[in-house]
């Protein structure tokens, strides 16, 4: 029997040669400019906004220096820090977008490689490697969860193990890009247990696509600081500009844009 990081391999080569026959019947065409032929071409990724700094050294808002912001130093978190490879904006947005909801699995690859650049550039470390869970009957209707997509390709490219079974969603919450802030907190609350016995004195890196409030990755590692991590952070493929205490739409739901005339605020797309 092969060992798990060989079934993983052989795996990543049966999808990959998979991706390579759908290619030529379906071409893909890239999310930020419609060119036929690329999955994300290096143009549209040139554009990809880098994340803002200086930013609070915990939760990545932008400060006025590379420190706690006021929030961090008046709100204990079980989150060490939260990172981000770039800011949820056009033409990112647009392939996380389609990764999460046009069925865009072969967008993993690539975004997933920008976060490993990020990674290895902020010199980033962990002991294991961990995608933020969907629940089982949001997985069936899916089909995959994007989270772990991100994380296998990042797991691979910095060479850090990664777990994808020793966090669940414990309960079925509504989706938290439909939601204000609070409502987030709420949804989220509980939401979330550890599996693993065995973390004690780990360091943990939660992965996922796009980090808004943070309270999901909060609760997730608010399980895990229980079930004894040493540490937990996050690191997400982006970021989004949804400034504490505004009170209007997120702006990683499906059905909003970012616009250009808006001064980056969400606005919802007409019908």
């Amino acid at each position: 029997m092969p060992n798990d990081t060989g079934l993983r391999n052989w795996r990543h080569g049966l999808f990959a040669a998979g991706e390579a026959v759908l290619d030529v019947f379906f071409p893909p065409r890239c999310p930020g400019c419609g060119r036929v032929g690329s999955t994300f071409c290096d143009r549209c990724q040139a554009r990809i906004e880098p994340p803002t700094a200086p930013a609070c050294i915990r939760c990545g808002h932008p400060t006025v220096a590379e420190q706690l912001c006021p929030t961090c130093r008046e709100t204990p978190s079980a989150l060490d820090r939260i990172a981000s490879s770039a800011i949820f904006a056009h033409p990112l947005r647009d392939a996380i977008h389609d990764l999460k909801y046009n069925d865009g699995r072969n967008l993993a690859r690539p975004l997933g490689a920008r976060m490993a650049v990020s990674w290895q550039q902020g010199g980033f470390t962990a002991d294991l490697i961990m995608p933020v869970p969907l629940h089982a009957a949001r997985l069936a209707e899916r089909g995959y969860n994007q989270a772990a997509l991100l994380a296998r390709v990042l797991s691979q490219s910095v060479g850090v193990p990664i777990d994808e079974t020793a966090i669940v969603r414990q309960r079925a919450t509504l989706q938290q890009a439909k939601l204000k802030a609070v409502e987030r907190r709420e949804n989220v609350k509980d939401a979330f247990a550890a599996r693993r016995t065995d973390l004690t004195g780990k360091n943990i890196a939660l992965i996922d696509d796009v980090c808004t409030t943070g309270s999901t990755l909060e609760a997730c590692a608010q399980a895990l600081r229980a079930a004894g991590a040493a540490s937990v952070w996050a690191f997400t493929l982006a970021r989004a500009r949804w400034e504490p205490g505004y009170a209007g739409p997120a702006p990683d739901a499906d059905d909003f844009r970012l616009s250009p005339a808006s001064g980056g605020v969400a606005v919802r797309e007409s019908a």
